[in-house]
């Protein structure tokens, strides 16, 4: 069905295949609806049509029996910020993004929350298919710890024409990740049209200079087809926000700044193509690829002129005033989906194949491996991490008469087969060998290796109109694992509609989400920042898989999939054509959650440290993970938006948008006789607690965007709640109050093609509370602001753009 054919009606088209890529649980069709172009554009925040989350050919945000959040290209672009993930946490209220700062790869490659739940919880789709995963596991003591999730700044703003935010459970629809909701991603299309952008802006202390280029074109693909190509590069350099050294052990150093401590220098560089070709009446094919590399150089902490760790205590003679390691990684990421969709005597079918990959590299950079003396490198190459993903799926779906019902039963169905693998590879030998190279040792030998896994599944959904005030839909699901066995989901939702403008809509399901690959075989030991006796300490640590000999003599487990109960109910009103306000209630409750275990410190556990010694495992500190928890989350999502018609034309978009969200925790595991028989915790204070008080309790977004003429002014007020950095001793907690931060912007369209912007981000230049010297929680104050901060601690940014469109 093509939009071009002579004989169709363009609207109806249009929302034919917007349902067509909404068709699989992971996948459907890789190109979604565009928006009617003869809607009335004051009504278009009110009339969306969403693809995610629904079969239905029609079906509205205002209809939706879920909560579903439409952010259009100009709303991602409205912020100073390049990445995705940052203008998602300030956009959507229910999204946590902080800036962790000296964690290793979690520096680059930076894990996003949605509703306080782990960052792998929540599925990503690009075009309705399901985007494979970062390589980059999160093993330090940032939120999100022991996650490997979809790496969201990947995804360039210049290819984004618009994302749905499914705020639900949707594993029944989607399979495994997709608790927390589901944030589909929907490229831009067409022939016709095209933009570039250049962005510059700068933080006020004068570091972090961003320097961005970004544009998207459309071309013809013969008589009866397209190709739309997407752009962006950009140059972001690395802010600091450490504070002087006051320690003796830093020499001729002391009383200097000698910590690097904030943003990463940064360089990605992304190509997006999405396309789309008429093969006959019947049939398109389509297809997207994106290609990308990002280089990133993180600092680790800075080494004094003596540094200690576990086995030794040297000068370094290359570094006779210390030194500070720089971690520089790469990240290559790819993908290619391709297919058909067409109709068949009535069914509408969609066949296709998805392969992504990422790969992530890091070389360790002004650093030195003591056990090799004055003879010692200065860079390492430590090794890469490399996560693949391939599917093949086919669905089908078409509309039923039903006699009592007021509106055709839409049937899908579909089937998938996924194949997954993750590979660690060894880093040279330098890097890893004695003491290793100090900021980062690298993967090691037995470290290295690739695992791999199949599932395939089968799903039914059924969907539409009982009455005219009742609709309704049901999913079902299985899924089958080569490597844990099998699970089924199943979700009921409905919307009762009491008056033309007021209804209320609920949700019931169970899903699930499958260890990942990394979870099950990440393994690595290198040295890790600790709290050894109230103090920061190097220890060499240890991280095991669950099936290793010596994850097994701390008494692991093999993981099981994490099972999830979902219940939601929400209200919808729309008083008049430009005011609509949704409320809606949910409680999330997990079982067996994956949890990165505690740093279980072997020092005061000599029976342990035998036991793995005498597998030649030499480290003073190990961990692995665990299904050792379970959880509930309750909360409320608030969105209220309202469009004031001005005189002159001028037009006033205002939204309220408030998120409360509490996390408890309903069980945690018995440690394993082996480690309590030590005295050591598989899940300790600070793991449980990091679960439920370390993202802020709540989020209100007040935004308000003007329009006239030529002239266009956007305000945000932000206020992000409080929340708490936990320790295992209670005394060492701190507790952050809530913060405002409000970011401003104008801009102004010159010679119609042309537009010209000037935005500052934090206006007020707030910053999170410095952090206690307590224990050292500051490494003697050298890191003043906490890097859970869900604003980040860089201070007033000032941008300046020039737009121009074709």
């Amino acid at each position: 069905m093509s939009c071009k054919h002579p004989h169709t009606n363009p609207a109806r088209a249009v929302l034919v295949l917007g349902l067509i890529a909404s068709l699989a649980p992971t996948v459907a069709f890789a190109q979604d609806t565009q928006q009617p172009q003869q809607q009335d554009p004051a009504a278009a925040p009110m009339q969306s049509v969403v693809v995610t989350g629904t079969r239905s050919l029609n079906r509205r945000t205002l209809d939706s029996e879920s909560p579903v959040d439409v952010i259009g290209s100009k709303e991602l672009l409205s912020t100073g910020s390049g990445e995705l993930a940052t203008v998602l946490s300030r956009l959507l209220p229910s999204m946590n993004f902080p800036r962790p700062s000296g964690a290793d790869a979690s520096d680059a490659v930076r894990p996003a929350q949605l509703r306080g739940l782990s960052p792998d919880q929540t599925l990503v789709l690009v075009n309705g298919k399901r985007r494979h995963t970062s390589a980059v596991v999160n093993v330090n003591g940032t939120l999100g710890r022991g996650s490997a999730p979809v790496d969201l700044n990947a995804i360039p703003l210049a290819a984004i024409e618009r994302i749905e935010v499914l705020r639900d459970g949707a594993a029944a629809q989607y399979g495994s990740d997709a608790i927390a909701g589901v944030v589909n991603i929907i490229l831009k299309k067409g022939a016709e049209g095209g933009e570039a952008e250049v962005v510059y802006g700068q933080f006020d202390k004068g570091d972090g200079e961003q320097a961005t280029v970004r544009g998207s074109a459309g071309f013809n693909l013969g008589q009866d087809g397209w190709v739309r190509v997407a752009v962006e590069a950009a140059d972001r350099n690395a802010t600091n926000r450490a504070f002087a050294d006051p320690r003796a052990s830093a020499g001729p150093r002391q009383g200097t700044v000698t910590q690097r401590y904030g943003d990463p220098d940064s360089r990605p560089r992304t190509l997006f193509v999405n396309s789309q070709v008429k093969v006959n009446d019947a049939i398109d094919w389509y297809a997207f690829a994106n290609y990308g590399e990002r280089k990133t150089s993180a600092a680790a902490v800075f080494r004094t002129a003596y540094t200690s760790n576990d086995r030794t205590t040297l000068r370094s003679s290359l570094y006779p005033e210390g030194f500070q390691p720089l971690l520089d990684s790469t990240s290559t990421d790819a993908s290619l989906v391709t297919g058909l969709r067409g109709e068949l005597a009535g069914w509408r079918w969609d066949a296709s194949l998805n392969h992504g990959r990422n790969r992530f590299t890091l070389d360790v950079d002004n650093s030195v491996n003591y056990s090799l003396g004055a003879t010692s490198p200065t860079r390492f190459y430590a090794g890469e991490l490399t996560s693949t993903q391939s599917l093949a799926n086919l669905d089908v779906a078409r509309e039923f008469p039903v006699s009592f019902m007021s509106g055709p039963l839409t049937v899908a169905l579909g089937l998938e087969a996924r194949h997954e693998s993750y590979e660690i590879g060894a880093g040279e030998p330098n890097s890893y060998f004695g003491s290793g190279a100090q900021g980062y040792s690298g993967f090691r030998l037995e470290n290295a290796g690739k695992n791999s896994r199949n599932n395939k599944s089968v799903y039914l959904n059924l969907e539409g109109d009982i009455t005219k005030e009742l609709s309704g839909a049901l999913a079902l699901r299985h899924e089958r694992y080569s490597d844990f066995g099998s699970t089924s989901s199943a979700k009921a939702s409905a919307r009762y509609a009491f008056t033309p403008t007021f209804a209320l809509r609920g949700t019931a399901s169970n899903g699930f989400r499958a260890p990942s690959l990394a979870q099950s075989f990440y393994t690595i030991t290198t040295t890790n920042t600790l709290l050894v006796n109230g103090a920061s300490a190097l220890v060499e640590t240890g991280t095991f898989p669950v099936g290793s000999a010596a994850a097994r003599a701390l008494g692991a487990q093999p993981l099981q999939a994490e099972k999830a109960r979902n219940l939601s109910i929400g209200a919808q009103w729309q008083p008049t054509r430009n005011w609509t306000t949704t409320v809606d209630l949910y409680r999330i409750d997990i079982d067996d959650r994956i949890v990165f275990s505690s740093n279980l410190q072997l020092a005061n556990a000599p029976a342990l440290a035998s036991a793995l010694a005498a597998q030649g495992v030499y480290v003073g500190a190990a961990r692995y993970f665990t299904n050792a928890v379970d959880t509930r989350t309750k909360g409320v999502d608030v969105v209220s938006t309202y469009r004031l018609n001005l005189a002159q034309g001028a037009r006033a978009d205002l939204t309220l948008a408030y998120n409360h969200n509490d996390n408890e925790v309903q069980r945690v595991s018995d440690s394993p006789a082996v480690l309590s028989a030590q005295g050591l915790r598989l899940v300790d204070r600070q793991t449980v607690n990091r679960l439920t008080v370390g993202s802020p309790k709540d989020k209100l977004s007040l935004a308000g965007d003007y329009t006239q003429g030529i002239w266009n002014g956007r305000a945000v007020v932000t206020r992000y709640g409080s929340f708490t950095v936990p320790q295992n001793d209670p005394a060492l907690d701190q507790t952050y109050d809530p913060q405002w931060v409000l970011d401003l912007a104008a801009s102004v369209r010159v010679a119609k093609q042309w537009r010209l912007t000037a935005g500052i981000d934090n206006v007020t230049n707030r910053y999170p509370a410095q952090v206690t010297s307590l224990a050292n929680l500051n490494v003697n104050g050298t890191q003043p602001y906490s890097v859970w901060a869900p604003n980040g601690f860089n201070g007033r940014y000032f941008y300046l753009k020039a737009g121009y469109t074709w």
